[in-house]
């Protein structure tokens, strides 16, 4: 190796290990003084805790009303992703094979420009129609929005995918009488299963973490979700730091876990769902 090359990779991993301690430092932090007292935390931020102590944890499950946020959260967040996935499956199934049609297209550009505009910028009207639909205060109305919301991306990459999915096998089931629908559920939607994946990653991150919509349209106690419950925590002149790190932690491991479950789906989507247009 040439003096030259030995530089340029000693420089790289410079480089890699600098970016790892970027996102590591954070997480050692936040870490760390969820096992400290206020105290310690203000005195030494980064240093290690006098003892290793879980008791704060339980403090933060109790405030948080752990076990009802979480539940609400998740009911939100199946049901949401659960009805990206069937609307945009279908939607992007007709699209790929009837893409070459005029509507198919207007409609496919159409549902693109709902990706142009976040629906923040839409909240004031949303709220009006929500409100006349007598859903404020509850989880059909964010589940509603987040399905309307994350169905354009999702059509989108399920379009895509469909087109690795051979049509022989769609004509030989039509030859055996199946219908348009039997075809796609029993033959194609089976084969979708790493865009599908993928899509249900991307959507349970999202909406998970989404605070906005909860927080415009759910506004009593029994119906927060799990930010909305860390977000109490936060006073307008001092906030317990020990006690919101808790709730952080308490608030993202379950989506950590489905993460690191589910992970090794999301290069096979992605990658599939890219090779046609």
């Amino acid at each position: 190796m040439t003096k030259k090359k030995r530089t340029q990779l000693l420089l790289k991993y410079i480089c890699m290990t600098a970016l790892m301690l970027v996102v590591l430092i954070p997480v050692y932090y936040l870490i760390v003084t969820t096992f400290k007292t206020s105290a310690e935390a203000t005195e030494a931020p980064m240093a290690l805790p006098s003892s290793f102590d879980l008791s704060g944890y339980a403090d933060a499950f109790q405030k948080m009303q752990y076990p009802r946020a979480f539940a609400n959260t998740l009911i939100i967040t199946v049901c949401s992703v659960v009805g990206i996935i069937i609307f945009s499956a279908m939607c992007g199934y007709v699209l790929n094979r009837k893409g070459n049609r005029k509507l198919s297209r207007f409609t496919f550009t159409l549902l693109l420009s709902g990706m142009l505009f976040p629906y923040q910028m839409s909240i004031l009207g949303l709220y009006r129609l929500i409100r006349g639909m007598g859903l404020m205060n509850n989880l059909v109305s964010v589940i509603l929005i987040d399905i309307a919301c994350n169905i354009p991306f999702a059509t989108f990459m399920f379009k895509n995918f469909v087109s690795t999915i051979p049509v022989e096998l769609e004509e030989a089931a039509r030859i055996d009488g199946a219908g348009t629908l039997r075809t796609f559920w029993t033959i194609d939607f089976p084969l979708m299963k790493p865009i599908v994946a993928t899509v249900a990653i991307l959507n349970s991150l999202t909406i998970w973490n989404d605070f906005m919509g909860p927080l415009y349209f759910l506004q009593v106690r029994e119906k927060d979700v799990l930010l909305q419950e860390i977000y109490r925590n936060v006073g307008q002149f001092s906030t317990d730091w020990t006690s919101l790190f808790q709730m952080l932690v308490l608030g993202a491991l379950p989506l950590l876990l489905f993460y690191l479950f589910m992970q090794r789906y999301i290069i096979g989507g992605v990658m599939n769902g890219s090779l046609k247009g």
